[in-house]
């Protein structure tokens, strides 16, 4: 699996999220990605980390779930 770090991303939707932590289950010690919407009402969620870091396809493209943007401010 791609590390994944703390910073903003772009999903592949468009919106930007903020990557605060990686954290495991605390049943599987599978690793969960702990992030923060950047739009709206800014919401905390967690996805787990191999989905964060799956290829989707949309409009016959093949690409990131999340898109790496850079360090947060």
């Amino acid at each position: 699996m791609d590390e994944i770090k703390k910073g903003i991303y772009r999903h592949f939707k468009g919106n930007k999220y903020e990557v605060l932590y990686i954290a495991k289950h605390s049943e599987t010690l599978e690793e969960m990605v702990v992030y923060k919407a950047l739009y709206g009402a800014g919401g905390i969620w967690v996805r787990p980390a191999s989905m964060w870091n799956e290829i989707v396809e949309r409009d016959g493209n093949s690409r990131p779930r999340f898109e790496y943007l850079g360090k947060s401010e």
